[in-house]
């Protein structure tokens, strides 16, 4: 698990904080066949700009990482006081969630967890914030307590995979 901080510049964090606000979302996102749809997602197209710079940035940061394959980028949204369930995310792969909202405070939630060793372990929603993890670690989002709480997921796999 690797946490990266101001993972954008500012004016790209503004540029994906806009586009995320102003997307268009379709209702729920089924993680597992045996748990009911959950939030809003809106996909991102890998003609789209976001897209683009998604990629590039994650080569910069994670230069270990320059044979990848994005299986899919897109828009998770919750409403406040969703439920969201554990899952993983496949048996192979890197996850990575960047943090879109302009502010956050320690009791506004939001919180991705991620069991590890049988213990949960939270990362903070700060915004402009990426962490990649093993896509097969079980893991969830939790909501904010008064607003939609966005992320971006990107879901790759390597040569390696």
């Amino acid at each position: 698990m690797k946490v990266v901080d101001k993972f954008l510049e500012t004016k790209d964090a503004e540029y994906v904080y806009k586009y995320c606000l102003t997307s268009s979302y379709t209702y729920g996102e089924t993680d597992t066949d045996t748990t009911p749809p959950t939030g809003m997602v809106h996909e991102i197209n890998k003609t789209e700009r976001i897209y683009k710079l998604f990629k590039k940035r994650i080569q910069e940061v994670f230069t270990n990482l320059q044979n990848v394959s994005i299986n899919r980028m897109y828009v998770n949204c919750f409403a406040p006081s969703e439920k969201p369930y554990f899952h993983t995310d496949g048996k192979k792969g890197i996850t990575f969630l960047y943090y879109i909202n302009d502010s956050w405070q320690l009791d506004d939630g939001g919180e991705t967890q991620i069991i590890v060793d049988n213990e949960i372990k939270g990362i903070l929603p700060i915004p402009n914030r990426l962490v990649g993890f093993d896509a097969n670690l079980v893991h969830k989002a939790t909501t904010f307590r008064n607003k939609h709480r966005f992320t971006i997921a990107v879901k790759v796999t390597t040569n390696d995979d």
